[in-house]
């Protein structure tokens, strides 16, 4: 428990200074994001949807897009991070945001029906199962899990480099969303032509 919020105090101070630059810099890095939250499945009506690490926001928006009588909620561990949100997405009556550590704090909320993951896991730490096992409880019995990641790269000093940036890059995530998440679709893709790889996983709650 130590050692998580330890982690945490670390992740928030370096999105102090990241959330400045963050929507200038990372298009050259989360590649995807738009295409995969595109090829979502159509949910019931009026769903509910969380996104756990939202950042400054980019992925609400799509969501709103493209659900929009949808109920959202954001969740991000970094009060700067949720500065930036809050300003893209507005007064929207039916997106609400909220600042905690995921899995380990938070309300008491009716289940979800999509919750998404984007370039959030690999950066979570060494409680990516108990962050696995409370979506699983926060999805409903046919709720879908949409997750988009780092996935891992040959190259030992750009591991070093990304750990450096709290991001872990060593291909175990998806091995884990298998073992709690029914796969619906997967798929393994290369950046700069395989200097590194990332995923997209979608599963139903197993």
């Amino acid at each position: 428990m130590q050692d998580q919020t330890a982690h945490s105090i670390k992740l928030q101070r370096y999105y102090k200074y990241h959330s400045t630059i963050y929507d200038a810099t990372r298009w050259s890095f989360l590649f995807g994001r738009q295409q995969f939250l595109s090829s979502l499945p159509e949910l019931m009506s009026q769903p509910r949807i969380l996104e756990i690490g939202c950042g400054t926001g980019n992925n609400l928006q799509l969501l709103e897009y493209f659900y929009p009588d949808a109920s959202i909620t954001g969740v991000d561990l970094s009060e700067d991070m949720l500065e930036k949100a809050s300003r893209k997405v507005g007064n929207s009556k039916e997106l609400n945001l909220m600042q905690f550590r995921y899995g380990s704090e938070g309300p008491d909320w009716d289940p979800f029906d999509l919750v998404v993951l984007s370039y959030s896991l690999t950066m979570i730490g060494e409680n990516i199962d108990t962050i696995l096992q409370h979506v699983h409880e926060d999805l409903n019995p046919n709720g879908y899990i949409a997750v988009i990641d780092f996935h891992d790269t040959p190259f030992k000093w750009f591991r070093r480099w990304m750990w450096h940036n709290h991001v872990s890059m060593d291909g175990t995530i998806l091995p884990m969303l298998k073992k709690y998440f029914t796969e619906e679709k997967v798929s393994l893709n290369k950046a700069y032509f395989g200097f590194w790889k990332y995923f997209t996983f979608l599963g139903k709650r197993s």
